[in-house]
């Protein structure tokens, strides 16, 4: 045993555990022991336990994507500010901004990547698993945790459409080398094309518009082509087993992902964009009227009340100072002369 699978024998007794779980389960409804599709479904089995493990990460990958979105303009400033500038002095400085944007948001870049991550010691137990059932089947080697020589021998007898699920497009093993080839390329097909719009749906529905510029954008723009071509050109030596471990748990990533978009949408994405008319339909249905303009009440700041005046002008006194003369109670005040009596010159008599 070699230290890579040192490294990996604990990983490698769990997968082990796992399958022959599943496929006693299946068994026990009615299929075949020798059957792929009890084997099969056990592998699906395993995407399943795996996938519901790592869902807390899922929505930390979620949570880490969002932040990444939400600082992509701040740090379209930084690399703005430092852009040109190849000394040692302002790498270290950019660095060193770019550090504290992210504690500043508390997210990193290589949160959203911890699912891919964790999973790939997984991957790759379970392709030495199967690398190792056609040892165990031939008494070449001890038996794995508890998959045993007459459980091997069984997965080796398995096919799905005449294909050993041990076999490869390199290696066709004991199975119809066509089948194996024809099955290897359809599920190489299916893994690179689940791959591609797995990771087109999370960057360009669920991103807003400033999140989809800069040189960040244009590096995940590269890797969602470049991701595919390195799976199709390396899944020549994945067993089909292996090959339908990763296309099942691409079709896992994309309904979790098209759950989470469709209820959760990135602020400012095309998603939430999207749920706002599906609301506004379903609302328009029901024959309310979402985002209604509420009425303003204007409200006058608070102060001492302004006095009203008078518009004519005020009279002068007869006591010159503009103020009313004061009577005596009881006695009627003279009106004095009227304005007309005033206006008119007096009449000389006649003589």
């Amino acid at each position: 045993m070699g230290f890579f699978d040192n490294l990996l024998h604990p990983i490698m007794l769990v997968v082990s555990w796992i399958l022959v779980e599943f496929h006693a389960l299946f068994t026990t409804l009615g299929l075949d022991k020798d059957s792929g599709a009890a084997w099969t479904l056990s592998i699906v089995g395993l995407v399943v336990v795996i996938r519901i493990a790592l869902i807390p990460l899922f929505f930390r990958q979620i949570k880490a994507s969002r932040g990444m979105q939400l600082l992509a303009p701040e740090m379209q400033a930084i690399q703005k500010k430092y852009k040109g500038k190849s000394d040692p002095a302002s790498r270290e400085a950019m660095s060193r901004e770019t550090m504290e944007l992210y504690r500043k948001h508390g997210t990193n870049p290589f949160a959203s990547c911890l699912p891919i991550l964790l999973q790939s010691p997984i991957f790759f137990a379970l392709f030495r698993v199967l690398n190792t059932v056609p040892e165990i089947a031939s008494t070449a080697k001890p038996p794995l945790g508890p998959m045993t020589q007459p459980l091997a021998q069984s997965f080796e007898q398995a096919t799905i459409f005449g294909a050993s699920l041990s076999s490869s497009f390199r290696n066709p093993g004991t199975g119809d080398p066509t089948s194996a080839k024809i099955v290897s390329v359809v599920l190489i097909i299916c893994m690179s094309a689940t791959t591609f719009l797995t990771q087109r749906q999370l960057t360009m529905k669920n991103m807003p518009p400033a999140a989809l510029q800069g040189p960040m954008a244009q590096q995940q723009k590269i890797l969602l082509y470049v991701l595919p071509l390195i799976f199709a050109f390396s899944g020549v030596n994945f067993p089909i087993g292996v090959l339908i471990y990763w296309t099942t748990t691409n079709l896992w990533s994309m309904g979790q992902q098209f759950y989470t978009i469709r209820r959760m949408p990135a602020p400012g994405s095309q998603a939430e964009i999207a749920m706002k008319e599906r609301k506004a339909k379903r609302a328009a249905a029901k024959g309310v009227i979402e985002d209604a303009p509420v009425p303003q009440i204007e409200e006058k700041p608070r102060g001492q009340r302004e006095q009203p005046k008078r518009k004519d002008r005020v009279k002068p006194s007869p006591t010159g100072d503009g103020s009313k003369p004061r009577t005596a109670p009881g006695i009627e005040e003279d009106p004095g002369p009227t304005d007309a009596a005033v206006a008119k010159p007096p009449t000389k008599p006649k003589k």
